[in-house]
């Protein structure tokens, strides 16, 4: 079986300090709930092989955002692979959004388990601004490594 295919965009704006901070989506559905430290991700979605990875990117930031990506330069950030097998492609992209103005698509499950009804849930239940030495805990941590490359990119130090 083949590792499902994942790309997503890093937004990243520069605070008021001069500081780098990046957006990130909390997951939503019940058992993301009322999980934080590595229950966040970079807005990001599956893609088929063969299919233009950026498109789905951007495809997939505006599923789970309500919003477009922003125009313009998107840095390459490459592939990383998830503790699941799941491969994650990343471009980071300058701009700017409004995070408590989300509104993600959503997914049915069944729920609760074994009860045979289907419940509705959001992909997103809500992003955030965060400086990247948060971003670093809040994350999935095969994710936090996006970080990296987006501050090398940047010519930024790394912030531990």
């Amino acid at each position: 079986m083949k590792a499902a295919l994942s790309a997503g965009i890093l937004l990243f704006r520069t605070n008021g300090d001069g500081n780098i901070e990046v957006l990130l989506a909390h997951m939503g559905g019940p058992f993301w709930q009322r999980k934080d430290a590595g229950a966040w991700s970079l807005p990001k979605g599956e893609y088929a092989q063969g299919e233009d990875a950026l498109a789905a990117a951007r495809r997939e930031f505006a599923e789970e955002l309500g919003s477009a990506p922003p125009s313009g330069q998107f840095i390459d950030l490459g592939e990383i692979r998830q503790s699941g097998g799941k491969r994650v492609r990343a471009w980071a992209a300058q701009g700017d959004l409004d995070a408590d103005a989300i509104v993600s698509n959503t997914f049915e499950m069944e729920w609760p388990r074994g009860s045979g009804k289907t419940a509705s849930f959001a992909e997103v239940d809500k992003a955030a601004w965060f400086p990247i030495e948060e971003a670093r805990t809040k994350l999935v941590r095969a994710q936090a490594e996006f970080l990296d490359r987006l501050l090398e990119k940047l010519q930024q130090p790394k912030v531990r």
